[in-house]
């Protein structure tokens, strides 16, 4: 099975046409990726990481988006976790990478190494889509009810009753680490 990558309005023209009947099987993906100067392909579809594919290196590096979290080293985990799953990256050679929260690993000895470590990503960031759409209505959500509570939590300026005793702090108790001592005299 051979795997075709094109990058940019190319593709886009030939997914137009039509391949012949006799001509191997292509499949398409559609990223948010692109190439550096030295051949590397960036994935950033993912929220929590970046996804770096060196074909010359023969290598698979993922970045956190933001700063080091739970939620980044997680998602690198899971990542390298399903690449290794699937004969794509050596199990072995996962490790931290030499930049501050990242993760690498060197992919299996093939031709196409690196068009189906794309093919492959592109399978692990649709399964990982429904929990960051989740996420961002979440999020969503939470403010809205925070710029615009309905009626049930909210109250109308004058409308919550005075007390004599309000909050946590009282007048006249002793806050101090002896002030229970007082309590214990003979």
């Amino acid at each position: 099975m051979a795997i075709l990558v094109k990058i940019g309005d190319a593709a886009l023209e030939d997914e137009a046409a039509e391949s012949p009947a006799g001509s191997p099987r292509q499949i398409s993906v559609e990223l948010n990726a692109r190439k550096t100067l030295d051949g590397n392909l960036i994935i950033s579809d993912h929220a929590d990481i970046d996804i770096v594919i060196m074909a010359k290196k023969n290598k698979v590096t993922s970045f956190s988006k933001d700063l080091m979290n739970d939620y980044a080293y997680g998602a690198q985990n899971r990542l390298f976790n399903y690449l290794s799953k699937r004969g794509i990256v050596e199990f072995d050679s996962v490790q931290g990478g030499n930049i501050y929260g990242s993760m690498e690993a060197t992919l299996v000895e093939h031709e196409s190494a690196s068009k189906y470590a794309i093919l492959n990503i592109h399978k692990f960031i649709n399964e990982e889509r429904p929990y960051f759409d989740f996420i961002g209505a979440y999020m969503d959500a939470d403010e809205k009810q925070k710029i615009e509570p309905d009626d049930l939590h909210s109250t109308d300026l004058g409308d919550v009753p005075h007390a004599d005793t309000k909050g946590s702090l009282r007048p006249n108790y002793v806050r101090d680490p002896y002030g229970l001592s007082m309590l214990y005299k003979i």
